[in-house]
């Protein structure tokens, strides 16, 4: 996957590092064309998550979507969604090939959910942008050593599913002693970041913690929860987590142990023991206890998209919160009176699945038990619920066998089958 001398993008690594550096894989699963002899191999990003400064350049072909020919081999077209990924944004989902409308007429396309809270969109032939892809300024690191690409892309359609970085304007602002009570907040625990947060590192001079990182590495679309669509109308079904990581690295020395086989050392790696407060949800002591979080928006989502248009068809919450957590929403003295909806739902994915007349989805009712939801694919309105032993993960099936409808969710060690009448 990392081209050498000759081959396209070899001098997207500096410095000779494609003799050294490896991990650039098909992460996510395939997907592929038949008619056009066209198969999609999503990626992940080099060694290491949070540091790169030993691989300098935008490292072509990490967290990319890349079509081969499926006879020869041979790159016919692709695109990198991370330019020198630093932030653990591996293509967590396989690509959905559907054609849809546009420009006046039908488009054979590829789309790819991505964990950075954004879905890149391209004609699967030629691999040109359905609607067009920004690069956008982003911050530069001040780790030594460290080089990052100064822009990095962001489709300008559809709009995206999940909080990108965290700024003043998406702080909830339920009544002003609201607002100004989580801006306090967010400056005590430096909750408030650009998009593409670079970590800092141990021992910086201006003594910084931890950088917020919004999506973290386990939000926006991830590994448990891909996306659903259907073929016939052209739309998407998305699950969503607006997470953030807080990251910083430390010296790669102090992780050396006499377990290690290597003699290779990382100047800078991730620091995987430390602890820090969450972004998410108020300190004991604040006000504001009892609220889910200083942010606005849904803990985890589903999101209806049309694809023909790039609008958002419905976003709803993913599961239901729990009773207790509603109940302390509610009960917080700074909202009596107001009338809040209360179920900003889970975070985490959902394992969905379409069918020709509803999109099937796993979560949490508010009494913590999981369910299989039915719901409505044109509004997003929950239409039955089926408790069921486990919460799937990775996707829903259903077939028919001798006249029944079968339904089957993946679960931690095998599966749960269920049948209509």
């Amino acid at each position: 996957m990392i081209p050498r001398p000759g081959e396209f993008g070899h001098d997207t690594w500096e410095n000779d590092v494609w003799r050294t550096i490896g991990d650039v894989s098909s992460w996510a699963p395939l997907s592929a064309d038949p008619e056009r002899g066209l198969v999609y191999i999503p990626t992940n990003a080099p060694t290491i998550d949070y540091y790169g400064g030993h691989r300098p350049g935008d490292g072509l072909y990490g967290d990319s979507v890349i079509a081969l020919d499926v006879k020869t081999g041979a790159r016919v077209w692709h695109y990198q969604m991370v330019k020198h990924d630093i932030w653990n944004y591996d293509t967590p989902a396989a690509p959905i090939v559907m054609d849809v409308n546009h420009g006046g007429r039908r488009v054979p396309a590829v789309f790819q959910a991505t964990k950075q809270g954004l879905l890149f969109s391209f004609n699967r032939e030629t691999g040109e942008p359905l609607w067009p892809i920004e690069m956008r300024p982003v911050p530069p690191s001040d780790v030594p050593g460290e080089k990052l690409s100064p822009v990095q892309p962001v489709p300008t359609k559809p709009a995206p599913y999940s909080l990108l970085g965290r700024t003043e304007d998406m702080l909830i602002d339920y009544t002003p002693e609201v607002r100004r009570l989580a801006l306090e907040e967010a400056r005590r625990i430096d909750a408030l970041a650009p998009y593409f947060a670079p970590p800092t590192y141990q021992g910086n001079p201006e003594g910084k913690g931890p950088v917020h990182n919004c999506p973290g590495g386990a939000g926006g679309v991830n590994i448990p929860g891909p996306p659903a669509a259907d073929p016939v109308t052209g739309v998407i079904f998305i699950t969503s987590t607006n997470n953030c990581f807080r990251l910083m690295v430390v010296p790669g020395t102090l992780h050396d142990s006499p377990e290690q086989v290597g003699r290779t050392v990382s100047r800078w790696t991730s620091n995987h023991t430390a602890t820090y407060p969450s972004p998410r949800s108020p300190l004991p002591n604040s006000p504001l206890q009892g609220l889910p979080s200083i942010f606005k928006g849904p803990l985890g989502s589903i999101s209806a998209i049309d694809l023909n248009t790039g609008e958002y068809l419905w976003t709803i919450p993913h599961g239901d919160m729990s009773q207790t957590q509603q109940d302390a929403f509610r009960d917080n003295p700074l909202l009596k009176g107001m009338k809040i909806d209360t179920n900003l739902g889970r975070p985490g994915q959902a394992a969905m699945g379409v069918t020709k007349s509803l999109l099937l989805a796993t979560g949490q009712t508010a009494d913590n038990k999981p369910n299989l939801f039915a719901i409505d694919k044109k509004t997003g309105r929950r239409l039955a619920a089926v408790e069921v032993p486990s919460l799937g993960q990775y996707g829903v099936m259903t077939y028919m066998h001798q006249g029944k409808q079968y339904v089957v969710l993946s679960v931690s060690g095998g599966f749960v089958a269920l049948a209509l009448p």
